[in-house]
């Protein structure tokens, strides 16, 4: 099953400077004003090699630039390895719907599974383009600058225990983000502590939560340097975030979906389609809509809320769960029932025509984890309409995965983000 392993971490040194100002979000999720933003903060911002500047066309440069910064905050002793190989614990404190919340886990590395082998299961589908551009950064600095975020069973707690009792002292790194987040790392080197980690974690199987692309592309990474390079450092293993499933931390949001460029839209006509497998209930305001779409979610119903400007609101609610066999009979019974396989397939591909490719391609599809941007982009005439969401279960996830499916791109937005720049791997 899962093998883990210890390994000497890149950090940043107290050269550096205050590592609040050095690490970044993940790069899938910072726009140009941002990227630009975080190197006005620090010169040395993780983002000059996690996310280098480039135009969208396929030449190497930014990539080669990348590699080339890493090398010079080498020598310069910005960046070093740690002497010793560690198991680094993560936490993040953090508020979210309302209370406190953390999550505690542990970054290893973790050796490199074919999906088919069933020990490391993934949730959903990815995009090329960003796997194109891991790969090319990969090869170019021949590190890991980020981890993957997996999840794995716990059911008696053994494993928290253990890195529990290893982080009870000061942490070795902490800072507070623009978003209020507190990230902790402990560098735990304790041979007795990393060997009974890694046998309690010998069992288990990891479901991936947040880092597909990267996953998918340390597989193709550890195929190159097999077909090309004479050693493989340390490319058969990949950094992850490994979290208890059961942690009561654990948070997603939805990922909304906004519907634009449709020419010849109808309200009234989509509503009336809608009724064929929904209770249709239009004319609400936000308020309602929100409250009957939280009141689904907490009996087990499907619902949404579609917005299409002017403070329309209408609550869609499934009638019955099992109209889903008769258009995706070969799926499991956990995707059939997903939130996002129902609107997908009843409504944006029967009543839209928005296929699974357009989907990929997001053609007519847009996703947001804001529900403001989501209403403001109907608002502004920039879309025709916005569907509002409840969140995936981490249940779901789990089952979903373990029946050996995806779901739709944009199903989970697991909050918050693992921070960029606390830990790294340098595979050479």
């Amino acid at each position: 099953m899962a093998e883990i392993k210890a390994f000497k971490g890149l950090r940043y040194t107290e050269k550096a400077g205050d590592i609040g100002n050095l690490c970044c979000p993940p790069y899938d999720i910072i726009n140009a004003e941002q990227h630009e933003a975080l190197i006005r903060k620090d010169q040395h911002n993780l983002v000059r090699l996690e996310l280098p500047a480039f135009d969208g066309c396929e030449d190497m440069a930014p990539y080669k630039g990348a590699a080339e910064t890493l090398r010079f905050w080498l020598e310069q002793d910005i960046l070093r390895r740690d002497e010793q190989e560690c198991l680094y614990i993560y936490e993040m404190i953090f508020s979210a719907l309302g209370s406190t919340h953390s999550v505690k886990g542990f970054v290893s590395l973790v050796k490199l599974e074919p999906f088919s082998s069933g020990v490391i299961l993934p949730h959903e589908e990815t995009l090329s383009k960003a796997k194109s551009d891991r790969f090319n950064l990969m090869k170019a600095t021949g590190c890991n600058f980020s981890q993957i975020y997996s999840l794995y069973m716990d059911g008696d707690g053994s494993v928290f225990d253990l890195i529990n009792s290893a982080s009870q002292g000061a942490p070795d790194s902490e800072f507070t983000d623009g978003d209020n987040v507190t990230h902790k790392l402990w560098c735990v080197s304790d041979p007795s502590v990393i060997s009974a980690i890694a046998a309690k974690m010998s069992d288990k199987k990891l479901y991936i939560a947040d880092g597909h692309h990267r996953y998918e592309t340390a597989l193709n990474y550890q195929k190159y340097v097999q077909d090309n390079l004479d050693e493989s450092g340390t490319s058969d293993y990949v950094p992850m975030m490994l979290v208890n499933m059961e942690n009561s931390g654990l948070v997603v949001f939805p990922t909304h979906r906004i519907v634009r460029d449709l020419s010849g839209f109808d309200y009234n006509a989509v509503c009336e389609k809608c009724r064929e497998y929904f209770t249709v209930t239009p004319y609400l305001n936000r308020e309602k809509g929100e409250q009957g779409l939280e009141r689904a979610y907490n009996e087990g119903r499907k619902a949404f809320v579609l917005f299409t400007g002017d403070n329309n609101y209408t609550l869609l609610e499934l009638n019955d769960i099992g109209v889903m066999e008769q258009f995706i009979p070969n799926a499991s019974k956990a995707l059939r029932e997903l939130d996002v396989s129902i609107l997908h397939t009843l409504i944006l591909e029967r009543i839209f025509g928005i296929d699974k490719e357009n989907m990929a391609h997001q053609i007519n599809l847009t996703y947001t984890r804001s529900a403001d941007e989501a209403l403001a982009a109907v608002d502004g005439q920039r879309a025709n309409c916005a569907f509002l969401l409840n969140p995936t279960r981490v249940s779901e996830i789990r089952d979903v995965a373990a029946a050996g499916e995806k779901m739709p791109q944009k199903s989970t937005y697991f909050y918050p983000k693992l921070t960029t720049g606390l830990v790294m791997n340098k595979i050479f």
